[in-house]
């Protein structure tokens, strides 16, 4: 079924509407643990694996395995992935001593682009894995402050940003154990951080709708900008989310009322979508491998696919088409279908263009 949408400069474009589980192939893995939330979730970079982060600090990896119905063993809705599980059950477990309870918690994690290390926190100390033998290879910087973000830097996966719950941002070398700047620009928590190989950058975003452009040469701070609703009205205060383009020159900037594709090297808002009153609040979105869409998730359970480069909206999911009718009976208990929605999203490195999306509620869809 199609619907008609209406773009500011008047066009008429058409969007594909999915609301039936026939028009698209889902796929529901799940943790295996009730009333335990998906809080993060990545691609590998080979696309052959999933990485979930859970509410409670444990870390869940799935793996495609190469068989005949996939040939290529990478992430696809064809067929169900593989809990990896150690001969010893063991998990990648993040410390909590010291996490404050309750939403209060911003759980991070950020894999190194060979897929062997892993780093993550969950309030608690900031925890590096090996991803092969899943063990703990070092903890560091207990609260408070807690972390909340983590970005590998994009020459040196021995140096990390680190966001902060206070408003600061460092720059730490793991295998030197040491915190070699402290960022200051920020006045509320840092939410989202992301790196620029093409243009030897780091953005930085926070709780007040503020983006900063750091220099890495040196760490200085070249810009600053607030995202603005059209017309110059600022955003409201929400939680902002960056991340860079494939091309590394721009980038997605999203918080619950608009997303925003900004020009790296100016920076000023390219194009701009902003949440209207018949809408929902935007809880996610990300771009996909190559950069041509941008996948964004509501908490009215809606997935929305726009235009990578002028997002133009394309199409419109549904909850209904992905939802599964008998998903009562895996909910916690006094937890409707209806509450149902994504709170993070993943596209993986992959062109086969698959998204993932971990929901309020402990089961992990796959479209």
């Amino acid at each position: 079924m199609n619907m008609i949408a209406k773009e500011e400069e008047e066009e008429v474009v058409n969007v594909t509407e999915i609301d039936e589980p026939t028009q698209l192939r889902t796929l529901w893995v799940q943790p295996g643990v009730r009333e335990i939330n998906i809080s993060r979730l990545i691609y590998t970079y080979s696309g052959t694996g999933i990485l979930a982060l859970l509410s409670n600090g444990v870390h869940l990896l799935w793996k495609w395995q190469r068989r005949e119905s996939n040939i290529s063993g990478r992430a696809t809705a064809k067929a169900h992935p593989r809990l990896v599980q150690t001969a010893s059950a063991l998990f990648m477990t993040n410390d909590l001593v010291g996490a404050k309870g309750g939403g209060d918690v911003m759980p991070c994690l950020a894999l190194t682009n060979n897929d062997s290390y892993l780093m993550s926190a969950c309030g608690g100390k900031v925890s590096l894995f090996n991803v092969l033998t899943f063990r703990t290879m070092v903890s560091f910087m207990a609260p408070p402050p807690a972390v909340t973000c983590i970005a590998y830097h994009h020459q040196d996966n021995n140096v990390i940003a680190v966001g902060m719950e206070d408003s600061t941002l460092k720059i730490y070398n793991v295998r030197m154990d040491e915190v070699k700047n402290k960022l200051i620009g920020h006045t509320k928590r840092i939410t989202g951080l992301a790196f620029s190989g093409a243009l030897n950058i780091l953005v930085s975003s926070d709780a007040e709708s503020q983006i900063i452009v750091w220099s890495c040469n040196g760490w200085k701070k070249q810009r600053s900008i607030f995202l603005h609703i059209s017309g110059g009205t600022p955003a409201e205060m929400s939680d902002t989310v960056v991340q860079f383009h494939h091309d590394q020159k721009r980038f997605l900037a999203v918080n619950e009322t608009q997303l925003a594709i900004y020009d790296a090297t100016r920076p000023e808002s390219l194009k701009q979508w902003v949440v209207g009153e018949s809408s929902a609040p935007i809880s996610c979105a990300t771009f996909s491998c190559d950069g041509q869409l941008v996948y964004s998730c509501f908490v009215d359970g809606t997935i929305r696919l726009f235009n990578g480069l002028n997002l133009e909206l394309r199409c419109q999911i549904n909850s209904s088409a992905y939802i599964p009718p008998n998903i009562s009976a895996y909910l916690p208990p006094n937890v409707g279908s209806d509450a149902i929605y994504p709170i993070t999203i993943a596209g993986t490195s992959q062109r086969t263009q698959p998204i993932c999306s971990g929901t309020n509620v402990w089961p992990c869809s796959h479209l």
